[in-house]
């Protein structure tokens, strides 16, 4: 057979070539959804996992258990979002962490320790000067409370008492009667007579009194440190030589060689206990 003979019955068979690869590849696609059938109807179903649904509802109240167990669920709802002022305003928070602020300005390290830092230490020390108030309100209040002993109302009333004896202890007289004449109410007798909305605010005012004088103590031998300085620096003619860079690791130095962070956290828990 010549040339001309076998490249026309090449040419005639790449012509029926993609017919039969067509072919093959429709035959390949059923026979393997045909396996596929056949193996899922004789394979053991898995089981499922139910998937949980929530409803969320409103509807009229039909009895005055309803109504009650309502304004319970708004109280608690209240509370929650008000936890974090009372953590504030109500406990030992306020004078730690300014005294704590106050002594890193003084120390002029910028923003070291970071605020977090603060705030995380100024959480626990509250938690330790208020152990003994909290267990109180656990022990008269919570315990009960859990026990169906009292109601939400006697037991809020018995966790109110350790708190206000806590701040009456850490509010000065003077403060306290400001609130009071400002209130307009008639001078009380005994502290049963003075509304918790008065003493709140007097016991914050009084916190910040003493956090301030607490920082000025604070403050007065760094700032000895930094006028000695700058005067000793004026002296040797350096007046371009800022005196912070020159006093600071002296304050740190000064400061690490008394403990300070210890004297400090030391005289704000005795400052609890007077």
């Amino acid at each position: 057979m010549d040339r001309t003979g076998i490249k026309k019955k090449l040419a005639e068979r790449w012509k029926r070539f993609p017919i039969r690869f067509v072919a093959f590849l429709i035959a390949a696609i059923i026979i393997t959804g045909a396996v596929a059938v056949l193996a899922q109807d004789t394979a053991p179903a898995a089981p499922t996992m139910p998937i949980p649904s929530l409803n969320v509802g409103v509807k009229p109240a039909e009895n005055p258990q309803d109504v009650a167990l309502s304004l319970q669920i708004i109280f608690l709802l209240t509370i929650l979002s008000l936890a974090p002022s009372i953590l504030l305003m109500m406990t030992s928070f306020t004078r730690i962490v300014i005294v704590l602020s106050l002594t890193r300005n003084a120390l002029g390290t910028q923003q070291m320790p970071p605020n977090q830092i603060l705030a995380g230490i100024a959480l626990f020390i509250t938690f330790f000067i208020m152990s003994p108030v909290l267990k109180d309100i656990n022990n008269q209040a919570l315990q009960p409370y859990m026990k169906k002993d009292i109601s939400h109302m006697q037991a809020l009333k018995k966790a109110e008492s350790p708190i206000r004896d806590f701040m009456f202890k850490q509010t000065r007289k003077r403060d306290l009667a400001l609130f009071i004449n400002m209130s307009r109410m008639e001078r009380p007798q005994t502290k049963d007579d003075v509304p918790t909305f008065v003493l709140i605010p007097a016991f914050i005012v009084s916190e910040l009194t003493s956090a301030f004088i607490m920082g000025f103590l604070i403050y007065l031998p760094f700032l000895v440190i930094d006028m000695v300085v700058a005067s000793t620096l004026m002296s040797m003619g350096m007046l371009m030589l800022p005196p912070i860079m020159i006093s600071l690791p002296f304050k740190i130095l000064v400061f690490i060689m008394v403990d300070g962070w210890a004297l400090i956290i030391k005289g704000l828990i005795l400052s609890f206990h007077t």
